[in-house]
């Protein structure tokens, strides 16, 4: 029951980061926002490994965290590319339902079966994730590639979620530190090769840092949330995070609620009912 809780604080934390990252997007290149997201979110994990004082890791779980970072970051540069083409009434839903739907299926492989209730609520949280994430189409034609893009960028997700979950209970919060590091590292890289500029104004800069202080907080709790629980019932409730990117959209843009999220914000709490039964 604890897992959940800490799973369903994940997403909305993760929904509050998402929704700085989406108004950075506008702004500013996926690169740039991703890579000022990942430096700002280091200082927080050293200062809960001082505070906390896990043992030494082991190699595998900085292992773990490094593959998990890479991965995790190149989605987000993968999603904001997807957002930039415009389309983000289908963007959004697909790669939210994609994350959600890649580790309760590699869960169900990997870990041990949850009971049937509990499985119901996953699969009815990723309907959920569906209908809350969706936007008004207006008849747009969607390029192939965009399409791509937010598959991919949900695939890139799904496999964040379940690479960090790999990690020993005891690693603490080493993981997050090495994924950091090897996110920030594989961006440099990248940055180098594509030959992408750095330009950003302040407006940028705190939103996207903003941005990753929420990300690398939600990564905490999803971390302890999956060690307690199963991948494939914590990762679906984690991916909840559409939630409350909506309603800050309500409250900060005064977007108006649709019927269709309306319908999957009570899928979402039959979901947490289910699973936590």
């Amino acid at each position: 029951m604890l897992s959940l809780v800490f799973a369903a604080v994940s997403a909305l934390v993760w929904g509050a980061g998402d929704f700085a990252g989406g108004k950075a997007s506008q702004r500013t290149d996926s690169f740039g926002i991703a890579l000022v997201a990942e430096l700002a979110g280091i200082p927080l994990v050293i200062g809960w490994l001082i505070v906390t004082r896990p043992g030494p890791p082991a190699a595998a779980d900085l292992t773990w965290g490094a593959a998990a970072g890479v991965v995790g970051v190149a989605g987000l540069v993968v999603f904001y590319r997807g957002l930039a083409g415009g389309a983000m009434s289908v963007v959004a839903p697909l790669t939210a339902t994609t994350t959600a739907a890649v580790p309760l299926l590699l869960g169900l492989v990997l870990d041990r079966r949850p009971s049937t209730l509990a499985l119901c609520g996953a699969v009815l949280a990723v309907v959920a994730i569906t209908f809350v994430s969706a936007g008004p189409t207006g008849g747009v034609t969607v390029p192939r590639g965009t399409i791509v893009a937010a598959l991919g960028a949900g695939l890139l997700f799904g496999g964040y979620f379940t690479l960090i979950a790999q990690t020993s209970h005891t690693s603490g919060m080493w993981p997050l530190l090495s994924g950091r590091l090897a996110g920030v590292a594989g961006l440099l890289v990248a940055m180098r090769v594509m030959r992408v500029p750095l330009r950003m104004d302040r407006a940028s800069v705190a939103l996207a840092s903003t941005a990753g202080v929420f990300d690398v907080t939600a990564n905490a709790f999803y971390l302890v949330a999956v060690r307690g629980g199963m991948l494939s019932i914590t990762a679906p409730i984690a991916s909840l995070y559409p939630v409350s990117t909506v309603f800050l959209a309500m409250a900060v843009d005064r977007e108006r609620m649709r019927p269709l999220q309306i319908t999957g914000l009570g899928l979402a709490a039959a979901a947490l009912v289910l699973t936590a039964a």
